[in-house]
């Protein structure tokens, strides 16, 4: 058994919290931090005494912050207090996690290059909720369209991290659920190695203790998405109805040139439109103002070349000539380009410079 942390996130738990840690201990985890985020005080007698497990740091949150943050509050403490750790393991508390597949994923970190290991659940599996199944087949599908990310399990709480990456996925923005999907975000756009461990499908009462809400936790789970999203259909609705209007009274010929130009100078100002609601509002970027957006010209002119060339071509193949009818064959083809401009956005343009993993005086 490596020496190894292992965090609990816990927020009114129940009777199942402590076997949890008596199990955990029993196998050899011989360090365990619980971050109490908030609980009521009738469910203060489920958390385990430091007094009867010596292995076990109680931090707490005077209020409900959510798991994120009680996720980045254990972080911090175990990078200022746990020097010799050669990482964490972050389970629920609810006992979905057994402590053989918590081993088994701690395991698979010591084998070959070190990497964030993911306890994977078979969401196949007969026992898994309606609702659990669903809501992580839709995100799945998300991470795979949008991202081009391939996670079977988008919402596991088990979760290996070596320690040199503890403090930068520290930086992962949101205090809630959302917390654990910008953490799969930021995992891929920083190149961190990951590997994925298939664990037990376990629930309990059809899952029914989760502290999960659907809508306003799915919201900020779908943020980035979703802001990419709104930020787009604006932008192109915007060069849509620039096109048009260009196609109708500036450049009114029907050849590639008139298309060309009516295509360039709409892209022109809906990109600009664009690049500003992606940097401030999308991916919160941080970088510098000229590097950006001489990222986002790399990107913008090949696309803008590539829309021009398809509508130009499908619109001559169907002999189509009114302004109308281009625009509305400029759709389809913008629509393929955006699932391609959200991947390269997210991972090039507006990705923050990684710095060289630190141990902070760990073993690598």
């Amino acid at each position: 058994m490596i020496n190894i942390t292992l965090i609990i996130p816990a927020l009114d738990p129940d009777e199942r919290l402590i076997p949890v840690v008596k199990d955990a201990v029993a196998h050899g985890i011989a360090d365990i931090i619980i971050v109490n985020d908030g609980s009521r005080a009738e469910c203060m007698k489920n958390f385990p005494k430091e007094s009867e497990f010596p292995e076990v740091k109680i931090l707490t949150h005077e209020k409900n912050r959510g798991k994120g943050a009680a996720l980045r509050t254990a972080f911090s403490y175990f990078l200022e207090n746990r020097p010799e750790s050669e990482g964490v393991v972050t389970a629920d508390s609810d006992g979905q996690h057994t402590t053989e597949d918590i081993l088994l994923c701690v395991e698979e970190m010591t084998h070959g290059e070190r990497a964030v290991i993911l306890g994977c659940r078979d969401f196949d599996d007969p026992s898994v909720p309606p609702k659990s199944k669903f809501g992580n087949k839709c995100t799945r599908a998300a991470f795979s369209v949008f991202c081009g990310i391939k996670i079977s399990d988008t919402q596991t709480g088990l979760r290996v991290i070596p320690r040199e990456y503890v403090a930068e996925l520290m930086e992962a923005r949101g205090d809630r659920y959302e917390y654990e999907t910008n953490m799969l975000f930021m995992i891929d756009t920083n190149r961190i190695p990951r590997r994925e461990v298939k664990i037990h499908t376990v629930y309990f009462d059809r899952n029914s203790a989760s502290h999960f809400r659907p809508i306003a936790d799915s919201v900020k789970i779908y943020g980035l998405i979703l802001r990419f999203a709104a930020s787009s259909i604006a932008s192109s609705v915007l060069d849509l109805l620039l096109h048009a209007l260009f196609l109708a009274f500036v450049f009114t010929g029907t050849g590639s040139l008139s298309e060309f130009a009516a295509t360039a100078c709409a892209r022109v100002i809906s990109s600009f439109a664009n690049f500003s609601l992606n940097k401030r509002v999308v991916f919160h970027s941080r970088l510098n103002f000229g590097k950006t957006l001489f990222r986002y010209v790399c990107l913008a002119i090949p696309v803008m070349i590539a829309s021009w060339l398809c509508v130009y071509f499908i619109s001559k193949e169907l002999d189509v000539h009114s302004a109308v009818l281009r625009t509305l064959v400029k759709l389809p083809v913008d629509l393929v380009l955006y699932f391609i401009n959200f991947r390269i956005q997210r991972r090039w343009v507006f990705a923050e410079e990684r710095q060289p993993a630190k141990s902070d005086g760990g073993k690598t």
